[in-house]
């Protein structure tokens, strides 16, 4: 469900959205828990990451929890000792660390490290040796979104949770890079309020929820530029 009717919405079934309820001030509420401490990926750290398999291994680790590379090989059809190699290397640039206390000195546990690493692109535009690693990077990281959007589809969810997921987009806004900026920071601050805290008690009704964003300009397509589409 949307809190405003999308330009284009689809639901799993690729059902049109229900008309929703008229938008209404939320109510205040506390503030979210406070986020991972952020790191600003580097030239060194960002070819650390940008690897299509390490990115793969990453992802896995981020949603899924701790696992050794047995596991991990066995998930994405890999080699053990390829996917120990790319564990390794993780490790080396500060992503991922072992899990102290569980495991062999032959089965080790990974975990990711609790930090929030952030892309700023801007940092390599003048960076022509950095351009394929940020490429790359970012064209597996829209890969991986697609691929999470792709598995739930078509999956076999029940009601409960197939009509409250949604597909949506809005194509009507039209907005500065100031209003821009602010649309984001309000989505984001949203989330963190419903972001529960480290030591909330479980609700055993609860999945893991993956909130995906992506709000960008696009150029106009008519012929003369700056006109209204």
């Amino acid at each position: 469900m949307t809190t405003e009717r999308p330009d284009t919405s689809a639901t799993p079934d690729a059902a049109t959205a229900p008309e929703p309820p008229a938008a209404s001030e939320p109510a205040p509420g506390p503030p979210g828990p406070p986020g991972p401490p952020q790191r600003r990926l580097d030239a060194r750290s960002l070819r650390g990451l940008a690897h299509p398999l390490r990115m793969e291994i990453f992802e896995l680790l981020n949603l899924d929890g701790p696992a050794t590379a047995t596991r991990l090989a066995e998930r994405l059809g890999e080699n053990t000792g390829t996917v120990s190699w790319h564990l390794r290397h993780l490790a080396e640039h500060g992503f991922i660390e072992e899990e102290t206390g569980r495991g062999t000195k032959r089965e080790r546990w990974w975990r990711r490290v609790e930090v929030s690493n952030r892309l700023d692109t801007a940092d390599f535009r003048h960076d022509p040796d950095s351009r394929g690693a940020v490429s790359l990077y970012l064209h597996q990281l829209v890969q991986q979104y697609f691929n999470r959007v792709n598995d739930y589809i078509t999956e076999d969810w029940p009601d409960e949770w197939r009509n409250v997921g949604t597909i949506s987009d809005w194509r009507r806004l039209r907005l500065n890079p100031a209003q821009l900026q602010a649309l984001n920071d309000e989505i984001f601050a949203v989330v963190e309020r419903h972001t529960p805290a480290p030591d909330a008690a479980a609700d055993p009704a609860a999945l893991p929820i993956v909130v995906q964003l992506q709000s960008f300009p696009r150029r106009s397509r008519t012929d003369t530029p700056g006109s209204a589409e």
